[in-house]
């Protein structure tokens, strides 16, 4: 080991300076995507803007929406089965080609109850133009690439954005009922912030979404323009759209990389990396033979049924498979029905609720509710957490009372 010391360090020295003049020439690159994702801090994702919206509408309870808007909506409506009923404003910025025809008439109904919804895009499902009365054109601004744009009655005027090689704008509204709050501009202005009444509520339409992500939010002057924009919603609670990122994720190639391809990306990650693992090839080379054999400890058996069940409700709990696991909730129960009390569980009607009763002791009327709400249950093909949530605990009672 003594006779290979000195080789150890001058490899060590080669291996140091090597990382260290490759490392200096690597360049990081940007990823441009526009993904106006939540929680990305690239350039075009939006995670400044959502963690802001706390301190834009203080007070106010902040909601990530995570499914369709009208899975959402329905469930958080008078009649629905949700934990609240879904009043405020709605948020949707970029990717709205990814909404379904049965979310934009929920978001339309919506909106005639009374409520707000705010749409940032550079163009906007046809059902929203045919419906709003409105068309959207652009401009070709590949020369410089920069816009301005100014806010109606504020006094926001001629930000600048840049890498915008198109401009969008309405090139016909009604310009009796719609109002325009906004304009961008190259050489000529046009609109493209417009409010349109609808029913007892208002929807607010924006041809620019790039204004919102964390490249321009963070440049110069440019939040000032952000924040004159939300400005125009009222105060109220906050329904900010997450969905329609979660289908651009996806489909991107970036779930085909590995693990590191992040850290890989980052040069001091990268060579680090390299470094551990020569050292580590290297540790092992100078080191494959020991002088004493490792004595193995032997560890009793363990209980892993426990730890077994905690890693499998975890996994459907992370992957929000929250059907499968009421399906399995379900399962068990009528199973230990079968087995304790030894009743037909194949039709849950009025006499097997009436056996069920008098097998158990418990009166009807406290049974009845569990059973109907199992019935309804094996009707649905989307299942949400509080549905989870109610079986668990109707369950728990059955046992408890």
């Amino acid at each position: 080991m003594k006779k290979a010391l000195p080789i150890i360090l001058v490899l060590t020295a080669i291996i140091i300076v090597g990382v260290f003049f490759m490392g200096v020439k690597v360049t990081r690159t940007v990823d441009w995507e526009e993904s106006f994702n939540e929680k990305s801090n690239k350039p075009y994702g939006t995670s400044i803007f959502y963690k802001e919206l706390n301190n834009l509408f203080k007070n106010r309870k902040i909601r990530t929406i995570y499914h369709q808007p009208d899975s959402y909506l329905q469930a958080n409506s008078e009649d629905g089965y949700g934990d609240h009923t879904a009043k405020g404003n709605y948020i949707i910025i970029g990717n709205t080609d990814y909404l379904s025809e049965e979310s934009i008439d929920e978001l339309l109904n919506f909106v005639d109850n009374g409520n707000t919804l705010f749409l940032s895009d550079y163009v906007f499902p046809q059902k929203f133009h045919d419906t709003l009365d409105v068309s959207i054109d652009y401009l070709n601004n590949e020369k410089d690439s920069i816009t301005y744009h100014s806010l109606k009655y504020l006094d926001i005027k001629n930000i600048k954005i840049d890498r915008s090689a198109f401009m969008q704008y309405f090139s016909y509204f009604d310009s009796i009922n719609h109002s325009v709050l906004g304009h961008s501009k190259t050489i000529e202005s046009f609109a493209n912030f417009i409010k349109v009444p609808f029913g007892e509520g208002q929807v607010f339409l924006h041809t620019e979404p790039k204004v919102f992500t964390n490249y321009n939010v963070l440049k110069n002057n440019r939040y000032k323009y952000v924040e004159g924009i939300i400005s125009y919603l009222p105060d109220d609670d906050i329904y900010f759209d997450s969905y329609t990122k979660m289908q651009t994720r996806y489909t991107a190639n970036v779930e085909k990389e590995s693990n590191l391809s992040w850290f890989l990306q980052q040069p001091a990650f990268k060579w680090a990396w390299y470094t551990a693992i020569i050292f580590g090839i290297l540790f092992m080379i100078f080191n494959a033979k020991r002088r004493q054999r490792i004595i193995k400890i032997i560890k009793p058996l363990q209980n892993t049924t426990v730890g077994f069940v905690k890693t499998v409700s975890n996994l459907y709990l992370e992957t929000q498979d929250y059907k499968n696991i009421v399906d399995k909730k379900i399962t068990y129960f009528l199973e230990r029905i079968r087995t304790d009390y030894h009743i037909n569980t194949t039709v849950l009607d009025d006499a097997f609720l009436t056996k069920l009763s008098a097998k158990t002791g418990k009166k009807k009327e406290d049974i009845k509710p569990l059973i109907n709400y199992i019935n309804w249950l094996r009707s649905k093909n989307e299942f949400f957490e509080e549905n989870l949530i109610k079986l668990n605990r109707q369950i728990e009672a059955f046992y408890t009372k």
